[in-house]
């Protein structure tokens, strides 16, 4: 179903039946939850209503790769149709694998996505999401075409030729991550054309976090409609929950294929509605990797419908429990230091943060590109204004270093936000 007009008590019987079946599913064929069920005291039987589930053990990225690679898999290896992984640059990839119905399930979330965030069949699709497996890519491509889209397959990379692409095909939608579309945005300005005679009217953009400013900066650069997609490997890819091109008020996590939780990260207690935590979820409908109570590690919290009154919104994931800086015994996450700099003048959306040791005492420095018409005056003065900015707005000091536009690492994929220079004990 690419919409559904679901009721509440229609989707809650639909979630406890899928629910009960995904656990019975991962106890009985994938011995690593056979262990963690028995080891909790529980058993699938005892799931007799949807509040039972927080009985259940979480899953983490760790068990992933103590089972790698095929260890989580719940159905024989000659049911598999399509296998991806994560890049591993933390440790050992984390693999996922789909049979033929996953595959068929994802499309369908995918174009229930899209179609959310404003697309509808004949649109062209621009994807540049990188290929392979990265789930990102076929993610978005698949359900494109499930939607009844044109697919452009552009991939990462070759940015110059993603803009000749965009200015020759007239794509009215984009999928992309946040910090290429800005990297896009910049190339369109260096060839001289303007990015807004562009054709694109939607871009979907994920797989990072990104703020409010930075949807404000890519809008009026771009005019179009910014929206955000979710999802991640371990529990689908992309498409898991979908911002709504009518409100843009939170992400609809599409509830009848994952059911959504947030705890208390560190006493990891379920949360209420509106309460700001970790997110998990467990998959209700996926064959070859049932995935129970995944600890995502993105902080959120859960909302209401809105424009998909059937599903509960989360809120835009702005920070990660792995991405938290505790500097002087104040939290700073990346996305605090990014509002700052994108309401700053004379300087550009990229930045970095690089932690470092001064003495016996950790030291945060943001390195971030001038914008090309900054003076030298300028940069001082937007070095001074982030300096207050950060020590007013997040209650840390740290120092600036305004560098030349172009000068810092650029990336087709997500990110790299944190370098850490920090002294190994």
């Amino acid at each position: 179903m690419i919409e559904t007009d679901i009721g509440a008590d229609e989707l809650a019987a639909l979630q406890l039946e899928r629910l009960q079946w995904t656990l019975r599913h991962a106890y009985a064929n994938v011995p690593a939850y056979t262990r963690k069920f028995d080891e909790a005291g529980v058993h699938p039987d005892d799931c007799k209503e949807l509040a039972d589930l927080a009985k259940f053990p979480f899953t983490t990225k760790q068990d992933l790769r103590e089972n790698y690679p095929f260890g989580m898999f719940a159905v024989p290896q000659d049911e598999i149709r399509r296998i991806h992984a994560s890049s591993g640059t933390t440790g050992k990839a984390t693999v996922v694998g789909y049979t033929e119905q996953d595959i068929d399930t994802w499309a369908t979330v995918m174009a229930r996505s899209i179609h959310a965030a404003g697309g509808r069949p004949g649109h062209k699709v621009h994807v540049a999401y990188g290929y392979g497996l990265f789930t990102g890519g076929l993610g978005a491509h698949y359900g494109a075409e499930k939607l009844g889209c044109t697919v452009i397959p552009a991939s990462g990379g070759m940015t110059a030729r993603q803009v000749q692409l965009i200015t020759d095909f007239k794509p009215e939608i984009i999928m992309v991550t946040p910090s290429y579309m800005l990297t896009l945005l910049d190339e369109f300005e260096r060839q001289g054309v303007d990015p807004k005679t562009s054709s694109l009217k939607v871009g979907i953009f994920g797989a990072e976090p990104w703020t409010e400013q930075m949807r404000a900066e890519i809008e009026e650069r771009f005019a179009l409609d910014a929206v955000d997609i979710y999802g991640l490997s371990e529990v689908m890819g992309p498409g898991v929950a979908q911002e709504c091109v009518e409100t843009k008020d939170g992400l609809h996590i599409w509830e009848d294929h994952f059911y959504p939780e947030v705890i208390d990260p560190y006493s990891e207690e379920v949360l209420g509605s509106g309460e700001t935590g970790e997110l998990l979820f467990t998959s209700l409908t996926k064959q070859a990797l049932p995935i129970i109570r995944y600890r995502t590690r993105d902080l959120t919290a859960l909302r209401p419908g809105t424009a998909r009154p059937a599903f509960r919104r989360m809120d835009k994931v702005t920070g990660r429990t792995d991405d938290l800086i505790i500097l002087r015994g104040v939290n700073v996450f990346p996305t605090q230091i990014e509002e700052i700099v994108l309401r700053t003048p004379a300087l550009s959306p990229h930045f970095q943060l690089v932690r470092s040791t001064r003495g016996r005492l950790e030291h945060l420095t943001v390195l971030v590109e001038a914008r090309h018409d900054a003076s030298p005056a300028d940069r001082d003065a937007a070095a001074a204004s982030l300096v207050s900015g950060v020590k007013d707005g997040v209650g840390v000091t740290v120092s600036v270093d305004v560098v030349d536009p172009d000068t810092l690492e650029r990336s087709m994929g997500k990110m790299r936000r944190i370098v850490d220079q920090r002294e190994k004990p």
